[in-house]
C-alpha cells in the first residue's frame, strides 16, 4: 500500500488503483485521466454516516460537499448511501437534479447567490438555503413570497477563529467573505432580521472553519462559539437552532510527511465535547451536521499522465514533463499543494531522479510538484499524482484550449467511463 489503501504495486512493478494496473488503464483509456476507486468513496460514505449516527445522534447525517468533485455518477452513489448534498452554485444543483438526487436533501450555499439561482434553488425545491448575508436574507424572502413559496434556511455564522491552515482555505475566521461574524454583532442583527421575514422558516446555523485540517481544535473550539451563540439567541430571541451545520474540513494525506488520520476517534471526541457544551449552555442538543467533502474522495482518485520530455538544465534542475499540468490539476500553482508523484511503470524501482515535474502549458507557472524524486523516467512512462479525487475535475479548465480530462470509475475489479474525454470540437462548441 503507497498512502492509502486504493494504491499498491503489483508483480510488474507497476502502481496499481483500485486493484487494476495503471500502466494498462492508460493505454485502454489515454493520457492524462482522472481515476476513482468508487468502493473507497463508498467505504467513506459508510465510515462517516456511522460515526455520525453514533456519536452525534442517530438523526445525524453526512452532507457530501460537491465542491470537491462534482459529476452525475458520484451524485447518484452519494444518493444510494444515503448522504445529504451541499451544492454551492446553480451548476452543482443542475447536475445532482439531473442525477435524480433527492433535492430535499441539498443545502444550497454560495456567498453570491444571484436572484436566478434563487429562484432555480426554490423551483426545483432544495431543502434548506443557507442564507450568506442580509442582502441575501431580503431578497429570497421577496422571491419567496413572490412565488408562493416557505423555503427553509439555515444562516451562515462566522465563528472568529484561525483552523492555521492555507489561508486560502481558511473560511471561519472574522474578516472573511463568508457569512456574518459573531463578534461584531452582526450576527445577532442576522437572526433577528431572519425571524421578522415573512416567508421564510428559520432551521439553524451553518458554520465553516476552513479546509484540510488535521488537528480537531478548530472544530471543538467552533462548535463551543456557535453552542454558546445558540444559548445567547435563545435568550434574546426566545429562539432555539434545532439544526447545527458545523462545515467540513477534515484533512487528507497527500505525502509521507502528512499525519495520519483517525477520523472515528476525531468524530468521536467532537461528539463528546459537543454533548458537555450543551449540558453546559443549557440547551437541547440540535441535530448535528458536517460536509466531508475532500476526505471522502480525495484518496480514492489519482491521476495518470504519459511522460513525455525529460530535460536536464546543467548545473540547475531536471525537468519531467506530462501530458496534463494546470487545466487538470490547478492546485500547485494557486496553493504550491504538495502531492505524490512517482514513475506507475517503475513503482519499485529506486526514487533515484530528482525532478521538477511540469505541465504541457504555454506557461512557466505550469507545474505539478517540485524538488522531488521518482525513479528515472523515459518518454512514454506513466506518471501518476495521487490523491486527486477532490478538487482537480473540479476545477479543472480548458487553458490552451485543452480538453478537459475524463473521470474513469473502477469498483469491483472493472473499469468504466463516467465522463467522457472532452473532444476539441466540445471546446469550440459554444464559438460562435
Amino acid at each position: 500500500m503507497i498512502l492509502h489503501p486504493t494504491y499498491d504495486i503489483n508483480d510488474q512493478g507497476h502502481l496499481t488503483i483500485g486493484g487494476l494496473d495503471s500502466v494498462l488503464l492508460a493505454g485502454e483509456f489515454g493520457t492524462p485521466a482522472y481515476f476513482l476507486d468508487t468502493d473507497a468513496v463508498r467505504n467513506m460514505c459508510r465510515l462517516y454516516k456511522r460515526c455520525f449516527a453514533k456519536y452525534f445522534g442517530e438523526n445525524s447525517i453526512p452532507v457530501y460537499a460537491g465542491k470537491a468533485l462534482c459529476y452525475k455518477g458520484l451524485y447518484s452513489l452519494i444518493a444510494e448511501e444515503g448522504l445529504c448534498a451541499d451544492c454551492v452554485s446553480s451548476g452543482e444543483l443542475y447536475t445532482a437534479n439531473a442525477a435524480g438526487f433527492p433535492m430535499d436533501k441539498v443545502f444550497f450555499h454560495g456567498n453570491n447567490k444571484t436572484d436566478s439561482d434563487l429562484r432555480y434553488a426554490l423551483e426545483v425545491g432544495v431543502g434548506h438555503i443557507v442564507v450568506d448575508g442580509i442582502d441575501e436574507l431580503l431578497a429570497l424572502d421577496g422571491i419567496a413570497g413572490e412565488m408562493g413559496k416557505n423555503p427553509t434556511i439555515l444562516l451562515r455564522i462566522t465563528p472568529g477563529i484561525d483552523p492555521h491552515t492555507h489561508q486560502k482555505i481558511v473560511t471561519g475566521n472574522v474578516d472573511s467573505k463568508f457569512g456574518m461574524a459573531i463578534l461584531t454583532g452582526q450576527a445577532f442583527e442576522f437572526v433577528k432580521a431572519a425571524l421578522e421575514c415573512n416567508n421564510l422558516t428559520l432551521d439553524g446555523f451553518h458554520c465553516h472553519v476552513g479546509s484540510q485540517i488535521f488537528d480537531i481544535d478548530p472544530f471543538t473550539e467552533a462548535c463551543d462559539i456557535m453552542l454558546a451563540f445558540v444559548a445567547k439567541v435563545k435568550g434574546l430571541y426566545g429562539y432555539e437552532a434545532k439544526i447545527l451545520n458545523i462545515g467540513g474540513g477534515f484533512g487528507v494525506r497527500y505525502t509521507e510527511d502528512d499525519p495520519q488520520i483517525d477520523y472515528e476517534a476525531n468524530i468521536r471526541a467532537l461528539g463528546e465535547e459537543i454533548d458537555k457544551m450543551c449540558a453546559e449552555y443549557k440547551i437541547d442538543k440540535p441535530m448535528l451536521l458536517m460536509e466531508p467533502g475532500r476526505s471522502i474522495v480525495a484518496a480514492a482518485g489519482a491521476t495518470l499522465y504519459t511522460c513525455g520530455t525529460v530535460k536536464s538544465v546543467t548545473g540547475f534542475r531536471n525537468y519531467v514533463s506530462v501530458d496534463g499540468g494546470m487545466p487538470d490539476n490547478p492546485r500547485y500553482t494557486l496553493y504550491q499543494s504538495k502531492y505524490t508523484i512517482l514513475n506507475a511503470t517503475r513503482a519499485n524501482a529506486p526514487a533515484d531522479f530528482p525532478c521538477t515535474v511540469s505541465g504541457r502549458c504555454c506557461e512557466s507557472g505550469d507545474l505539478l510538484a517540485e524538488g522531488i524524486s521518482m525513479a528515472t523516467p523515459k518518454r512514454g512512462d506513466i506518471i501518476a499524482t495521487l490523491v486527486t479525487g477532490a478538487y482537480n475535475y473540479s476545477m479543472a479548465s480548458n487553458y490552451n484550449r485543452i480538453p478537459r480530462a475524463p473521470i474513469i470509475e473502477i469498483s469491483g475489479g472493472v473499469a468504466k467511463v463516467a465522463v467522457r474525454r472532452e473532444t476539441f470540437a466540445d471546446v469550440a462548441s459554444l464559438d460562435i
